[in-house]
Parts: C-alpha cells; structure tokens; sequence
C-alpha cells in the first residue's frame, strides 16, 4: 500500500525556482562562452549521434538554445538554467515522496539551490547539468516504484533513462547500482511485475541508436574515459571525500548526512542508502571526477530535509535566524566560486577553487593572436595555409570568433575535432599552431617560431594565458600521415 503523501509546496517552491532562475539569467552574460560550449556549439554544426567523448543530447540543447535565444553566453545558458530549475524542482518532489510536509519541501529546494556545484552547471551549459536532472528525475520515479507506486511508472523510468543515456553514459552507473542494492536489500518484490521488462525494453530501444554508433566507432567513449583515470585518478581518489563535503555546501552536511541515515532506516528506500557508498566506490576505484556522485548527494539532501524541518519547527523562534543565516552564508559561498560575481580581474582565489570560471574568459583575445598570426605579411598562400589547435577549446574559439578577423576555420586533433579533420594533404604550409607542448611544433612541423603570446587582459590565470602562437613553413610529412600521432583524447 503507497502511503499517502503531503500536499506540493507550490508555491514555495515555484518561488524559490524563480529566484534561482532570476539570478542565473542576470548573470550569464557575464564573462563569456566556456570551452566546453565552444565546443559544443562546433559539434552541433556537425550533427552525429555521437561524438568520441559524449553522445549527441547536449550539443542539440545548445543549438536550439542559441537558435531561440540568441547566439550569445546569454543566450546559449537559457538551456542550463532551464535544467538547474528543474533540479531544484525534483529534489523538492523526491523530499514529498519521502514524507517531507511543506517546511521539508522548502528546505529541500532552498538545499538545492544554494549548492555551489548545481549553481555551476546551472550557470553554464554542460552534459553534468542535464545529467544531474536525468540522475534526480530516474532517482524520483524509482522512489516512487520502491514505495509502491503504480508499476506502469516502469515505461516512463525506461524513458528517461535512454533519454539519459542520450546525453551522458555516466546515468548507466546509476542504473548498474540501484539495479544491485535493489536487488541486495529490496524490496524485491517491487520488481516481480511484467512492466519491469517492458520498461528495460523502452530503454534499451531508445539508447540503442547512439550505443550503436560508439559499437562501431570502436567505443572511443571508454578511450576518453581511461585517459581521465590515467591523466587525474590519483588527484581524483585524494579529493573523492573533500569534494563531497563541498560540492553542495559545507553548510548542508550535516541535512545529507542525516538524509542518509533516515534511508537506511527506511526498509523500502534503503537501496538508496546503499548505492551512495557504492557509486563512491566505484568512482574512487576508476580516478573519475568527484561530482559524478552529485546527484545522489542532493537525494540524501531530500531525505535529511523532513528530520532537519521537524528539529527547526521544534523551536523555530530561536533556531529560524540561525538557519536563515547559514544558508545565506551558504549561497555566498557558493556564489562567490561558481558564479560570475567577482570582476574577471579578481578572479585568482575563485579560480583557484573552481578552475571553471576562469575558462570563461580571454578566448576572443586568444583568437586575435591567431588573428596577429594570419595577418602576417610573409605568409605566400593563404589558399593552403592551416591553422592547427592543441585543444578543441582553442578550435572552437577559432571557429567562433574567427570570421569576424578573416581567420579561417581551424583544424584540431583533440576529441571529435579529429574526426572533423585533417586538412587536404595539399596544404603542407603555411602552418599557425596554437600550442603550449613545444614537443607537437618538433614532431610535426618545419621552421617554426612564436609571433604571439596569448594575453587574457585580466591576468586571470587559466588554461590559455601564455600559450603561444607560432608560425611554421611547413609540416613534417603529409596531414594524413601526421594525423594518427595528432590525435587525442585528453
């Protein structure tokens, strides 16, 4: 028997996703694109459905969201904030399904909304933001399964999780361990039902066209995936436990903490206790990134919010001021290293705690320098002149703020780039490579030398400053001779 829930908290919640949205929107034109959406909007000109290091969801979101709102950072992160909305409104739905009355529906979502990890992805478009909405949304239906919801609920957690899959593999770890802890510790008999199949089924035909294409493209995904662990499992297992006490807000460990042990005391939704852990584990095990536990972290968040709601009703006029306080501090906090608030001047202590923000500034300088590059006048002919990037943040800048200074389109070897590339082997020079490995000019190309520094103006500390732009005479040996060595995947 589904025990009977408390009425939505409409309004507040309506309220609280309205403020969310309000100040994602006054802040994100602010700064400019990130590489990551540079790069997404240069695949979404090249419709696939998949790419090496992701499947095809994420690049459509963001062309139809500069198709419909213009193609600027503004524009383009109406998509985010979209999806940040809908995760605050899910944590507050998963908090009801877990009995949460109005006071526990409002923290939760308040929880929601001043975490410092969802304020970044909601700020700017990224497959983590719409796979934490994916992660939340199969977390609400499978509650929901668990507490003796109707069966035929199946079909619809079948079709969120091939839609998932469309814009991140990581939601098959998600199935892969509530699969095993619902199995480990039950309730077991809310599988035996013959929507179950049918629901599996719906999944596995909806994921099936972009599985297919990683099937015969040789699974580059997995490629990408290793190189992580290689390049930063070691720094990735050392912040596993920090990064989970501060990807929401230090402020709301102790909601999570006590969300996690009221799973564990709930019989029927005690696989999610189960599966937090284990995702860790597995995480820890491979060097993955820390925040692809996140979306469980908000779940254990919905949990804590009805214990934490009944401690503050206890003793509201002494205890309200102090929480107000703290979720205040809270979303300062957080702002402060996920958002654009800080001038892009001020950015070296923010940078230094989520390096993301710094990736959003200095692109159209670093494509004057390409621009310094092209204009020279010792360059013959342009008609086989290439311009050749280490990275497909650097591509995609070249690509879109290019044309504006008569720089033509880039070629690049890094993730789906390659597969974009190479250049004819009838343009073996001139070359203008973009480079901070001076191993790729030595391996590759003939009479080089720097013309250009990259400068961001704001003396903000990312990926790009200082990295240099040379001038070659020509290539090593024919572009699809050197491509194999060019490419990468990290």
């Amino acid at each position: 028997m589904r025990p009977a829930l408390e009425p939505v908290a409409k309004r507040p919640i309506a309220l609280v996703a309205a403020v969310a949205a309000l100040v994602l929107t006054g802040l994100s034109g602010r700064y400019g694109f990130h590489r990551d959406e540079l790069y997404f909007l240069a695949a979404a000109e090249r419709p696939a459905l998949g790419y090496v290091d992701q499947p095809p969801l994420t690049p459509m979101l963001a062309k139809l969201s500069v198709t419909l709102f213009g193609d600027t950072p503004a524009g383009l992160r109406v998509v985010a904030t979209l999806a940040f909305v809908c995760a605050i409104v899910l944590v507050g739905l998963i908090a009801r399904e877990l009995g949460a009355g109005r006071v526990g529906q409002v923290l939760a979502v308040v929880g929601a909304g001043i975490g410092g990890f969802g304020l970044g992805v909601g700020h700017m478009v990224s497959t983590a933001g719409f796979d934490m909405v994916a992660w939340l949304a199969l977390s609400a239906i499978v509650i929901r399964l668990m507490r003796g919801g109707d069966p035929r609920w199946w079909v619809v957690a079948g079709v969120t999780a091939g839609a998932a899959v469309w814009n991140k593999y990581l939601v098959l770890l998600l199935i892969a361990a509530l699969s095993t802890t619902w199995l480990a510790v039950g309730p077991r008999d809310r599988l035996r039902t013959r929507w179950l199949p049918v629901g599996i089924a719906v999944g596995a035909a909806i994921t099936a066209p972009t599985l297919w294409w990683q099937a015969v493209n040789g699974w580059p995904q997995l490629t990408v995936a290793a190189g992580i662990g290689a390049d930063d499992g070691l720094l990735n297992r050392a912040m596993l436990v920090p990064e989970q006490l501060v990807y929401l807000s230090p402020v709301l460990v102790p909601v999570w903490m006590v969300g996690w042990r009221r799973l564990w005391r709930i019989t029927e939704v005690r696989a999610f206790a189960v599966a937090y852990p284990l995702v860790c584990l597995v995480v820890f095990v491979a060097g993955g990134k820390g925040y692809y536990t996140l979306p469980l972290l908000l779940v254990l968040l919905a949990a804590g919010a009805e214990p934490t709601a009944a401690w503050l009703t206890r003793a509201w006029r002494g205890r309200l001021p102090v929480v107000v306080v703290t979720l205040c501090l809270g979303f300062a906090g957080s702002a402060v290293v996920s958002l654009p608030v800080l001038p892009a001047s001020a950015l070296t202590l923010s940078n230094a705690v989520n390096a993301e923000q710094g990736e959003q500034v200095g692109w159209p300088e670093l494509v004057d320098s390409v621009a310094i590059a092209w204009g020279r006048p010792d360059i013959d002919d342009r008609d086989e002149a290439v311009v050749f990037t280490e990275n497909y943040g650097q591509a995609g800048a070249v690509e879109r703020f290019g044309p504006d200074r008569s720089v033509p389109a880039p070629y690049s070897g890094h993730m789906s780039y390659a597969d974009w590339g190479p250049p004819p082997d009838t343009h073996r020079g001139p070359v203008i490579v973009v480079h901070d490995d001076d191993t790729v000019l030595t391996s590759h190309f003939l009479g080089c030398e720097p013309v250009a520094v990259v400068d961001n103006g704001h003396g903000v500390d990312n990926e790009e400053q200082g990295t240099v732009v040379s001038l070659c005479r020509g290539t090593a040996a024919p572009w699809s001779v050197l491509w194999r060595d060019l490419r990468h995947y990290y």
